[in-house]
């Protein structure tokens, strides 16, 4: 029996296959598009069974030559560029491609644990898993949205696990080939590697210079909560997967130069000082981002938590300590 992985090459998808990998699990299916070929340095340190293209897969989906064959389905594979504006091919790509999958392990009895996304939440200030709080701003929040609709009806029928999560900002090592939607604290670490400052947008919606805050969470946590509900098939449903807490840019921005500043042997910094020494620098926010940002995230992990996962989060100084870490490390 196998474990899928969709989008297996890509963030979370690749470490979703190492987190299998530490227990022991090789026998993965790994699923993914490469045309761009450079993300396969993803999987490089780990072990799978097979590689198949998203396209042969899903071919193989729909003409029952993977009937029996597969244990449980963790699909991360979607464009997650919040601003592509192609809708035909986000929804074909995103909604049709993941309600076949659905299909599939409904008829199977196979968990399908998914990706959904906060971008289904939109513009609004409240997070808890709710239809009335849940208006997407864009086409990739809308085929996020749409997908959660269909489970929701589908789920009293199903007679097995389906779980959906909202991912909010996650960040950490294997993002590297996601270009400008990599996390902000890869963004950071590389503008403060290169030019030995780090740029946050200036104040906007109420909040001051570098005060917008998010929800970012880990993506080793990310990793634990997936691997908890596997071990767990009787819970389903949709979850928010954050941290519960929402801290602004400025703290990923002094969590950032702080730990490369102590790969270097230097003492840390209070904001103040960093923003004194021209290490921390506020550029004017973009128009075209005006309409389409959300200046504040914070998951509602009551649902979450009602479900019996009680582990802790890493909040952005532990955590992106430690992936600046890594990043040092690999030279990225």
């Amino acid at each position: 029996m196998y474990y899928v992985v969709t989008g297996a090459a890509g963030f979370i998808g690749s470490n979703l296959v190492a987190g299998l990998n530490a227990r022991g699990i090789k026998d993965i299916i790994a699923v993914d598009n490469l045309t761009r070929g450079d993300k396969f340095r993803n999987l490089v340190d780990c072990e799978i069974a097979d590689y198949i293209d998203k396209n042969d897969f899903l071919e193989l989906v729909t003409t029952g030559e993977l009937d029996g064959a597969v244990a449980a389905v963790f699909h991360e594979g979607a464009c997650s560029d919040t601003m592509e504006h192609n809708g035909q091919y986000m929804m074909s790509n995103n909604y049709r491609y993941t309600v076949a999958l659905l299909d599939f392990c409904l008829e199977q009895e196979v968990p399908l644990l998914y990706a959904s996304s906060a971008a289904v939440y939109g513009g609004g200030r409240s997070f808890s898993e709710s239809r009335e709080f849940e208006a997407p701003l864009n086409v990739y929040g809308y085929s996020k949205f749409l997908f959660d609709q269909v489970v929701r009806r589908r789920l009293g029928e199903a007679g097995s696990q389906v779980v959906g999560f909202r991912y909010f900002n996650v960040y950490g090592p294997r993002e590297q080939h996601k270009g400008r939607m990599a996390s902000v604290a890869f963004h950071h670490f590389n503008q403060f590697a290169e030019s030995g400052k780090v740029r946050l947008f200036e104040g906007c919606d109420g909040y001051a210079n570098g005060e917008q805050s998010r929800d970012f969470v880990f993506v080793d946590d990310v990793v634990k909560v997936n691997l908890w509900f596997l071990d767990h098939p009787e819970r389903s449903g949709i979850y928010n997967l954050g941290t519960g807490r929402a801290q602004p840019f400025n703290d990923v921005a002094m969590a950032t130069v702080n730990a490369c500043r102590a790969a270097r042997g230097e003492p840390a910094l209070s904001l103040a000082e960093m923003v004194a020494r021209g290490l921390v620098e506020y550029v004017p926010f973009p128009d075209a981002l005006r309409g389409k940002y959300q200046s504040f995230t914070q998951a509602d992990l009551g649902r979450l938590r009602g479900a019996g996962y009680d582990a802790p989060f890493a909040d952005v100084g532990e955590g992106v300590t430690r992936y600046c870490a890594k990043l040092v490390e690999t030279g990225i």
